[in-house]
């Protein structure tokens, strides 16, 4: 690592070397944006090796598209000040645009849907693609600093000789090749015996003159772009409006009414991109997102009850039609039902888990859905947004004892169907 050859240094050194040194990508030998290109120069390894990484993280529920993605927005382009996320931010100049900066940002809100709701074998891949990018830097980060972004401090930085001062004649004396400079603390030279009042130049002590304060420039006058502004309250407009309207048209739902606003945000930065401003409507488009796609998969409108919901049945005329919650976890345990008999229900959760335990000879058909979650239904397993199991199991002793027929569904949150 740059500047820490022969020592070991430690985690936060680190991590602070490997920004001030960070890979840039470069416009040649790139497929997409140069991620993959930028980090095999800067190390030195074979770029395919760093793709072939990014695909297989990819298909583990887009954990290297994530990674991609990040990639993209924080290493700059070469010859860049800044890279695309420092340049919206006003930190530098950067040739990607407004525009593809902000579709970057949005792209990143689904992409870590996908990776969150993968659990714990996504989050940890994540985690060490991480660790490994780590370990790259820190034992070959001091082989190639040339394709990085290195900010050298001023110390470092070379600063040209003083040009040599043209000695004076020989009538007055000659001037030693390191005559002391004022304020350094050594004596000055003493004048010659013919100028006992010290009226020879080169005799003088005198202090350099130092350069008149220069006085700070007035900062320009910063253009504030009406964009944001307008955007932001079209969309309140558009919120209210569309609550209105669910009093008369039941297509108006929670999850519909935060789609709406979030379109026009949507539209807002799109405009923002071409006119400039509008910068702070990321900050409401991020939430906006989250609260749309959490009342898309939860509907709230069609719940009547909040709260957990555990029920353990031990006879089939016990079971209910339906077990439902808008916002809690429902626990359903048939394992304690007889041998013999027929049951169908279904259990739906708008916001938190579903978890049902069938029993262990049962001959069980069941569908397993989740909006926004994991589902894992008698050994089959499915993550990630829209995630569904249509699953028919007759058990380890094959056909024979109760039939089960069941229907588990959440909006948002994890869904499990196991054998008792």
């Amino acid at each position: 690592m740059s500047g820490h050859v022969g020592t070991q240094p430690s985690v936060d050194e680190t991590l602070k070397d490997f920004w001030a040194t960070r890979p840039n990508r470069p416009h040649s030998g790139r497929k997409i944006a140069g991620v993959a290109a930028g980090i095999a120069e800067r190390y030195l390894i074979d770029p395919v090796v760093v793709r072939i990484a990014l695909v297989v993280l990819a298909l583990s529920n887009g954990a290297g598209l994530l990674l991609y993605l990040v990639a993209w927005l924080l290493l700059p382009s070469r010859n860049d000040e800044a890279s695309p996320a420092e340049s919206i931010l006003g930190r530098g100049r950067s040739s990607s645009s407004t525009g593809l900066v902000v579709v970057l940002c949005l792209a990143l809100l689904p992409t870590t849907g996908f990776v969150v709701s993968g659990g714990f074998p996504t989050i940890s891949g994540l985690l060490l693609a991480l660790g490994g990018l780590f370990l790259l830097h820190r034992h070959r980060g001091h082989l190639n600093p040339a394709a990085a972004v290195v900010a050298e401090p001023l110390a470092h930085q070379h600063v040209p000789p003083a040009a040599p001062t043209a000695p004076f004649p020989a009538h007055f004396g000659a001037v030693p090749a390191t005559a002391p400079h004022a304020g350094s603390g050594a004596a000055a030279q003493s004048p010659p015996s013919w100028d006992p009042l010290g009226a020879a130049p080169f005799a003088w002590d005198l202090p350099e003159p130092s350069a008149p304060p220069v006085p700070p420039r007035a900062a320009a006058p910063r253009h504030r772009s009406r964009v944001g502004g307008v955007t932001f309250a079209l969309a309140v407009l558009t919120a209210g409006a569309g609550v209105i309207a669910a009093n008369h048209n039941p297509w108006f739902t929670g999850g519909t009414i935060a789609g709406l606003a979030l379109g026009v945000v949507g539209l807002g930065l799109v405009v923002s991109a071409f006119r400039g401003g509008g910068r702070g409507l990321i900050g409401t488009a991020v939430p906006l997102s989250i609260v749309a796609l959490v009342l898309t998969n939860a509907g709230f409108d069609r719940w009547e009850r909040v709260g957990d919901v555990t029920a353990r049945p031990t006879a089939v005329e016990q079971v209910d039609d339906a077990y439902e919650t808008g916002a809690g976890n429902v626990t359903l345990d048939l394992s304690a039902l007889p041998a013999q008999g027929e049951v169908e229900t279904r259990v739906e959760v708008g916001v938190g888990g579903a978890e049902v335990i069938v029993p262990r000879t049962a001959d069980v058909q069941v569908v397993c859905e989740s909006g926004v979650g994991s589902v894992s239904c008698l050994g089959e397993e499915r993550s990630g947004p829209g995630s569904e199991l249509d699953v028919e199991d007759r058990g380890p002793d094959g056909e024979g004892g109760v039939e089960v027929e069941l229907y588990v569904r959440s909006g948002v949150g994890d869904v499990e169907v196991t054998r008792g």
